[in-house]
């Protein structure tokens, strides 16, 4: 395993430590557009990790990378904290 894949590990036992807790999610879509939601972490997987928005009662699936995390691209942190989820 390399240093990357240790770090991408440790990303996601980080982030698998918090699931079904309400995490506030800020992700870059690129050209200055920013999407800011709050939801539930519901599932990780190998590759990427679940959070369930309620998004004006429609609710949504939203999925990302935990590349995303370790690049800036995808903040988490638990709702009602300042604390990062997924930094090492």
């Amino acid at each position: 395993m390399n240093k990357n894949e240790n770090v991408l590990l440790e990303i996601r036992k980080s982030v698998n430590s918090f699931v079904g807790k309400e995490v506030r999610i800020k992700a870059n879509r690129g050209r200055r557009k920013v999407l800011e939601k709050e939801g539930v972490l519901e599932q990780t997987h190998r590759n990427i990790f679940v959070v369930k928005v309620d998004d004006h009662h429609q609710i949504r699936r939203l999925s990302y990378s935990y590349a995303d995390l370790l690049t800036d691209n995808v903040e988490l942190k638990l709702k009602g904290e300042n604390t990062k989820i997924g930094i090492i």
